[in-house]
């Protein structure tokens, strides 16, 4: 099974930083099996960095 490292605080990874980390998720795979679950998250990071920060209204 695949384990993913999920960082802890309140900082998040880069855009470039997800897409890496999508990147090497995909070309380690070894046994076949998708890795759905961690797709999903790091596709949810590296979304979340490619918007541009939004500021509460005050």
């Amino acid at each position: 099974m695949h384990q993913s490292v999920i960082p802890t605080g309140p900082a998040r990874p880069s855009a470039a930083e997800a897409n890496e980390a999508i990147r090497h998720l995909v070309e380690s795979r070894v046994d076949g099996e998708w890795p759905s679950e961690a797709y999903e998250f790091l596709l949810t990071e590296w979304a979340a960095a490619s918007q541009p920060e939004v500021s509460a209204a005050p």
